[in-house]
Parts: structure tokens; sequence; C-alpha cells
């Protein structure tokens, strides 16, 4: 068996949803890189990360009224951060960007959107958003916006609107890979139906492993794959096990959507918020207090814990090219044909 920690080291990490952007948005301007450097930078490294996708995540007091300003601050705070740190990070929007990036011994930045509260009914804001950097898009997070509804909705049963459906196009012809984490059932089968490039679901995991509204069914794995997508499974507690919030129970969801769908369609997307969590708590944000994070998969806190994660695929008897593909390989091959491209150039 390999060297957990050799393979580690030497493989392509990609992790597909980490909100530190909402805690370096939070510190002033000028001291956004610093606390980067400081705070983020080291724990990435310990965990190996090559590829970063930052998610743009509005806290509630921001909805409606002022999600498009927070959406801009949120966007030039990862430039700020690239700024700052270009020795050890770059944004990228592209595929060659990544490729790039990787060679050059530095972290492949992605910028997303958790939500599309800035966008409203204006769908001709994502080619604006595209100019700054967006690369990844998800319409709503639990609730509703003016695309689709999230998965606390799913009573609602409803589809895309006709905004939604707008956007899937717009998205699709600018070369923002469009994400069904946090759709409502009704929205993920709509957008299945119509897309006709590559999905990703940045950070769900299996629905036949801990039935959960924010994970998903078979079916519904192998249409993401069937259309070319990735899976990035969610550590996070409340959605890996009602109970047993372990690494192996984690590792249960990866050998699930491996065997379902195949290797080449799963990644991470491990939705580390702990310190997110800990910070809104500190901070009293009551719009926020009943939804915070309290339970934890001991080891998986944070980046630094994702180690832990190849060793038990590893122990498991997953064979080193797998536990390669899942742990980055899926989604770089993914951003290497997909980022950026025009429709009208495939």
């Amino acid at each position: 068996m390999p060297e957990p920690a050799a393979l580690h080291e030497n493989a392509v990490v990609a992790d597909a949803h980490n909100d530190l952007l909402m805690l370096c948005a939070r510190h002033p301007a000028g001291r956004q890189a610093e606390y980067f450097r400081r705070v983020w930078l080291p724990q990435l490294r310990a965990g190996g990360v090559d590829i970063q996708v930052l998610p743009v995540f509005l806290e509630p007091e921001f909805r409606p009224e002022g999600a498009l300003r927070q959406t801009l601050r949120m966007i030039e705070t990862a430039w700020r951060v690239e700024a700052g740190n270009r020795d050890a990070v770059r944004m990228c929007r592209t595929g060659e960007d990544v490729r790039e990036t990787l060679a050059e011994g530095r972290i492949a930045l992605v910028l997303a959107l958790e939500g599309c509260e800035a966008v409203g009914l204006d769908v001709g804001l994502f080619e604006t958003l595209h100019r700054l950097g967006v690369r990844m898009a998800s319409f709503t997070h639990f609730g509703r916006t003016m695309l689709a509804d999230g998965s606390a909705e799913d009573a609602t049963g409803s589809r895309l609107t006709g905004a939604g459906v707008e956007a899937v196009a717009a998205c699709e012809e600018l070369g923002i890979l469009l994400d069904l984490s946090h759709l409502g059932a009704t929205s993920t089968d709509h957008l299945l139906e119509i897309a006709t490039r590559p999905l990703v679901a940045s950070h769900s995991s299996a629905f036949a492993v801990r039935p959960h509204h924010r994970n998903l069914t078979d079916a519904r794995l192998r249409a993401l794959a069937d259309a070319g997508g990735v899976v990035g499974i969610n550590v996070l507690a409340p959605f890996v096990d009602e109970r047993d919030h372990t690494v192996s129970r984690v590792a249960d969801h990866l050998d699930h959507a491996a065997s379902l769908i195949g290797v080449t369609h799963v990644g991470l997307g491990p939705d580390f918020i702990k310190e997110v969590s800990d910070s809104l708590l500190r901070a009293d944000q009551h719009s926020w207090d009943d939804r915070a994070v309290r339970e934890f998969v001991p080891g998986l806190e944070g980046p630094a814990g994702l180690p832990r994660i190849t060793a038990e695929l590893l122990r498991r008897g997953w064979p080193e090219p797998d536990v390669r593909q899942v742990l980055g390989l899926s989604f770089h091959d993914l951003f290497v044909k997909e980022l950026g491209v025009p429709g009208s150039a495939r």
C-alpha cells in the first residue's frame, strides 16, 4: 500500500467549496491579503490543496437590497488576496490558467457564486460577473432567488424560473460552470434536463448514504455523470450522517458515489465552515445563529485534515490512481476542459 502522506503530498488536490472568502471580506481592505496569508494559506498547504474554489456567499443581512454591493465587495476581496499573495496563489479564469498555476507550484483560485441574489432578473449581469472572474455559479442557497428555489424549499416543487432558464443559456455561452448543489430537487431535475454542458455539484453528498435534502439521489448522481459532470463530496457532519460523524462515514459517501458513477465523476467539496460558523457565533449574528453549524467530523474541521481522507481510502483498499482521481484530478480535468471556454468555441 502506498504511504498515505507521500501520496497526498504529490497528488493534485482540489477543494470545490471553502467559504474562507467570507472571513477574508470581514477584514479591512488593507488587511485581507495578510489575513489570508496568516490564517488560510498555512491550512491550504497543510491539506495539500492545489485548486481552491472560492464561493461568494451572502449573509442574510445583505439580501436582497445589498446583494450586488456585497457580491462586488467579495469579488474584490478575492482579487486583493491574490494581489498580496502572488507568490502562492493565482486567480484562474481558464483551464490553461489552472494548468500553468499548478506547474508553478501555486494554488489555483476559482471564483464562484453561491446564490445569485446579485443578479435578480438581470441575466445580463452574468457577463459583467464573468469579466470580474466568476467561473462557477449556483443559482440559490437554501432559499429562493429569482432564478430558482433552494433545497429547503423542496415542498414548492418548483422548476427553474423563466429567468433561470435564460441564465443557464447565458452561463453556458460564457463558460461559467453551473453548480446544482443547493438547488431544490425539481429545479435540479430541470437543470439536468436542459443543460448542454457539464455541470458540477460542488458540495453535495449521497442521499442513499445519508437521506438529507442537501444530498443527491442515485438518479441525480447518474444524470450528473451522464452530463460529464463531477460531484464534490461534502464533509459537513449533518450531511454525512445523522449521528456517525467520522472520516469513515465520509469515505462511505465516496465509496457509494464512485461505485455508482465512476471515480472520474467524483471529487471533494468539503464545505469547511467551522471557522466561519465560530466567527458568526462570536459576533452574535442572530440572523445566522439558528443555522450555524455546531457539529463537525473530528479531524475534518478544515483543509489540514484532508490527508485523513487519503489515508482512509487507502486503508479500504482503493487503488492509488482512484485515490488521486477523487482527490483532485476529476475537478482538475473538468476545469482544464471547460473553465471559461465560450459555448461558441466548443
